[in-house]
């Protein structure tokens, strides 16, 4: 009998889990309360890498992902979501540079590739950084990270699954009996039978578990995202500077971001997000100071993220033991994870035995 499979939420989680398991052979369902890509997977800065990650198993998993990007990327003729330009770090004083100094030890030490260069290196790299923005040498590279464009990837993964969509359409209900689910409800009153289901509802997937009567804690935070209007600046890869971080976001266009800014967001009592547009200002002002020739540049727009955090900042990612056809692919670092931690959620829904590569990231660590 063919497996009928409700994946709950349409971002780069839910779209691998649903390729990867319609290419098993099982009919899916991609349910989401709005529109694919159009949560977190929407607004973020959709860095791929393993730096610093710990415990180990997580810069494993994380390294795994990485090259499941990489072997995806050049299967599909004409795949234009996935960067990998290369990532340069760099410190503001001595503190940080220590702290940079012992990660780039600790992954190098994984086997993990990261070396450093001089000034006139990276300038090599980076050529319209103004030189004074860089210290003479200490700038970590870690030369196989990147970015992907979440937006194009999960389109690519839909169209290629051909799952049912259900979309503007939020679940209500988890039918629920013995140690099963039975079917998933939907706002619209639809009902949809389910021999499992997948939760991959990013910031919302506490709400889904607790209507499978699981407490999956999570702490979100907020990220902003500022993105330019084209701009003839040539930026090629992932930059973490001390005061922005920033990368190419396509069609000339930048995407700027620090972690003082992601404070700067609000929401009202009506339930609208907003942004101090001083603290944007600031990053952008950080920006044009490391990049002189963004001088012109204009904000295109703002956008407010929210980030699904687990609440020990690891993956949850596999079946419940308690309830073992309902199944968990939710984490921060999605962009990162999505292809490759999909694929293994998917092959476990259909009865593969993953437990080596998810024994950490089982939702009964809480």
């Amino acid at each position: 009998m063919t497996a009928q499979v409700v994946v709950i939420g349409a971002g780069v989680y839910g779209a691998a889990v649903a390729a990867e398991l319609r290419r098993r052979g099982a009919q899916v369902t991609v349910v989401d309360s709005g529109a694919p890509a159009g949560g977190t997977s929407g607004a973020t800065f959709s860095w791929t890498n393993s730096n610093g990650k710990e415990p180990r198993p997580y810069h494993d998993l994380s390294v795994a992902a990485m090259e499941a990007h990489r072997k995806l990327a050049a299967a599909v003729a004409g795949s234009d979501w996935y960067h990998e330009t290369g990532n340069l770090e760099w410190a503001a004083d001595d503190a940080e540079l220590a702290r940079l100094r012992r990660k780039v030890d600790s992954v190098t030490g994984y086997g993990y590739g990261a070396r450093w260069l001089t000034r006139a290196e990276a300038l090599r790299l980076e050529p319209d950084i103004d030189p004074a923005g860089l210290p003479a040498d200490g700038i970590a590279y870690f030369p196989d990270e990147g970015w992907i464009e979440p937006a194009r990837l999960v389109g690519h993964l839909l169209a290629a699954s051909g799952a049912e969509r259900v979309f503007n359409d939020a679940v209500t209900h988890l039918d629920v009996s013995g140690d099963r689910v039975r079917a998933v409800r939907l706002a619209s009153g639809r009902e949809l039978p389910a021999d499992a289901v997948v939760n991959c509802a990013g910031p919302e997937a506490a709400g889904i578990a607790a209507l499978a009567g699981l407490a999956l804690p999570m702490r979100n935070t907020p990220g902003v995202l500022i993105h330019t209007a084209p701009v003839a600046v040539a930026v090629g890869r992932v930059i973490h500077a001390p005061h922005v971080h920033l990368r190419p976001d396509g069609g000339g266009r930048l995407l700027l971001h620090t972690h003082e800014v992601d404070n700067a967001a609000h929401v009202s009592d009506s339930g609208e997000t907003s942004v101090d547009p001083a603290a944007v200002d600031e990053v952008v002002a950080a920006g044009r100071a490391l990049y002189p020739g963004l001088a012109a540049a204009s904000v295109e727009s703002v956008r407010v993220g929210v980030r699904p955090i687990p609440g020990d900042g690891l993956p949850v990612l596999g079946r419940a033991r308690r309830l073992p056809n309902f199944h968990f692919a939710v984490s921060h670092s999605g962009a990162t994870l999505s292809v490759h931690a999909g694929a293994l959620v998917a092959a476990e829904v259909l009865g593969e035995d993953h437990s080596a590569e998810l024994a950490a990231f089982r939702f009964e660590r809480f």
